[in-house]
């Protein structure tokens, strides 16, 4: 399989502006959408893709993946090898307050892209999921061949609804899907609205940061090159057929059609409080913690088994907590000119 063109969503996000730069850097002719919504600062978006922005293999288009007509048009324009998904409304938090949003971006805007990759020929699309999908789940690590039908919001509700419509499409069409659980992706250029980010800000202006669940959690925190490199590497391995499913006892991670899913995840949760504690130091100030149960919708613990994904592809991720805060707290520092 010979992937040259490649259509990105979500190209101003946090994971997608980290992948459009890999791409062209490997000589890839790279389409790259987004919205710009208002949900996280704008200014932030167009920062990211400032960076891409000039190269000569890469064009940039403002759409909504729920703009059915858009889409059509885009895929008709342009013949795209693969397709990488990674737009999405995201955060657990939020869709307690604006369901519909995640309605439109994540269940109608997906139903728009596999529409245009069945009938333009895509070799291989790739799409994000969550970590959220294993919701009520207790057994750790958490496996991709593990039951996920008990989600605990809306959010995660949605990512397990796209691997059900990418499921059903590579059935009915032969459409080669691969869905990517990631777990608790952090870097520089990161989502405002994640705790790393929150937390650094609140400590830097002197102000409380809310501590859910009195600090009893567990992340598998996974650095945004890692992440970057499983999307790569399971980009160009493009699923087939499992010979080994069986009906009687099917395997949610696989299929007789080419379907495939895998965590993505630093495979080592680390506690809350070691977090915190972290980025304490890091920015040389003392938090002022404000202890909170756990919020609706959230979970104690996320924790990746990564099996499949080092099996199939030969990666796993391996960097360190500490390593990787680092590196978020000196861009933060830089872009925000503290």
């Amino acid at each position: 399989m010979k992937i040259n063109t490649i259509l990105v969503t979500g190209a101003a996000g946090f994971i997608g502006s980290f992948l459009c730069q890999r791409l062209l850097a490997e000589g890839k002719t790279v389409v790259g959408i987004d919205n710009l919504n208002d949900y996280y600062d704008p200014g932030l978006k167009q920062a990211r893709l400032a960076q891409v922005k000039g190269h000569p293999q890469f064009t940039f288009r403002q759409i909504d993946l729920a703009d059915r007509p858009g889409m059509a048009a885009l895929f008709s324009e342009h013949r795209f090898d693969a397709v990488v998904n990674l737009a999405a409304q995201a955060g657990v938090r939020y869709s307690l307050l604006n369901p519909n949003a995640y309605v439109d971006a994540n269940l109608v805007g997906f139903v728009n892209v596999l529409e245009g990759c069945r009938h333009n020929g895509v070799q291989h699309l790739v799409f994000a999921s969550s970590s959220s999908v294993y919701g009520a789940n207790t057994k750790f690590p958490f496996s991709v061949h593990d039951n996920v039908d008990h989600p605990v919001s809306l959010y995660a509700a949605t990512k397990k609804s796209n691997e059900l419509l990418a499921h059903t499409y590579s059935h009915l069409y032969g459409l080669p899907v691969t869905g990517l659980r990631f777990f608790t992706v952090y870097g520089p250029w990161g989502r405002p609205d994640m705790a790393y980010f929150l937390f650094t800000k609140a400590i830097l202006a002197g102000e409380p940061i809310k501590v859910f669940n009195h600090g009893k959690m567990r992340r598998d925190f996974t650095y945004i090159d890692d992440i970057v490199e499983g999307v790569c590497r399971v980009l160009h391995k493009r699923p087939e057929a499992d010979p080994a499913f069986r009906s009687d006892q099917p395997d949610p991670a696989t299929s007789t059609c080419p379907y495939r899913i895998y965590n993505i995840g630093n495979n080592q949760p680390e506690e809350l409080l070691y977090f915190i504690e972290t980025l304490e130091e890091l920015l040389g100030k003392k938090a002022i913690r404000e202890y909170l149960p756990m919020q609706d919708g959230d979970v104690p613990a996320t924790y990746a088994d990564i099996d499949d994904l080092t099996r199939d592809v030969g990666f796993r991720p391996s960097t360190p907590l500490a390593e990787g805060l680092e590196k978020f707290v000196t861009w933060y520092r830089s872009y925000y000119r503290i």
